[in-house]
């Protein structure tokens, strides 16, 4: 059954809380939207935390960006969701955010696209990373673009991810996988690197997503999830010293409210 468009302003509302409660924006970062029909997107508003909007407070633009419906001002990076709702027919949502280690990844100008877990290589295959392009303006859109069709989530050069779905708790989930995948791959790091699968196993597990139902895109792409073979001696280790390990640790721990 369809929603209403009051019940797709809540679902909004209520993930940007999630988002927010997560640690995955500061202040007023990030930015959620949601397909309403052909010609209406519903999207947050610039300026306002994610964890504490109104329904009331969200905006409806065409598929131009023009302004619909809304007393705020739209996201200034509507443009990026506009690429995605244009290049994707499939996708009824996008959610762009800030989670912390995965966004170190992209600052690093490293993508998560090893195959090292058998749900991340099922349900997105791999991250790749689209190159810097400075916010609110075509250049950050303009690296994606290859990257959109074929893939369901994108880290973003110096900037953060963004992931879509059809609908917005599904968009929520892959940024949610995004984060879980590059804080175990950075654990992986620093205990000396990761044991990547093998060739073999991860064309099994590429060829089980039918049978869980998983229609990402990024299954067939090469070079994507890289498996063992290609992994072996590629990429630069991370250099940690154990005080910056020991910070880091604390820093996870405070995040979660247990230090």
């Amino acid at each position: 059954m369809q929603k209403t468009e009051r019940e797709l302003r809540q679902d909004i509302v209520d993930v940007g809380r999630l988002v927010y409660q997560k640690s995955w924006v500061a202040a007023n970062d990030g930015n959620i939207s949601i397909r309403m029909d052909r010609e209406r997107i519903l999207c947050t508003p610039t300026g306002v935390s994610k964890g504490m909007m109104h329904p009331d407070d969200l905006i409806v633009v065409d598929m131009q960006g023009n302004k619909i419906v809304g007393r705020k001002e739209r996201t200034s990076e509507i443009a990026m969701h506009l690429a995605v709702y244009n290049l994707r027919p499939d996708i009824n949502s996008v959610v762009h955010a800030h989670p912390p280690i995965s966004t170190g990844f992209a600052a690093a100008g490293k993508p998560l696209n090893l195959a090292l877990l058998p749900e991340v290589v099922i349900g997105l295959g791999c991250v790749p990373l689209a190159a810097y392009g400075l916010p609110g303006t075509p250049e950050l859109i303009e690296p994606m673009l290859p990257l959109i069709p074929k893939y369901d989530a994108i880290m973003m050069g110096n900037h953060g991810a963004v992931c879509y779905g059809e609908d917005v708790y599904k968009a929520f989930f892959r940024m949610e996988t995004v984060e879980h995948f590059a804080r175990i791959s950075l654990v992986a790091e620093l205990l000396g690197g990761p044991k990547v699968l093998p060739r073999v196993e991860v064309q099994k597990l590429l060829e089980s997503r039918e049978r869980y139902g998983i229609k990402s895109r990024s299954s067939g792409e090469p070079g994507c999830p890289v498996p063992a073979e290609e992994a072996c001696g590629g990429g630069e280790r991370f250099e940690v010293t154990r005080e910056e390990l020991i910070g880091l640790v604390d820093e996870v721990l405070r995040a979660r409210g247990l230090a």
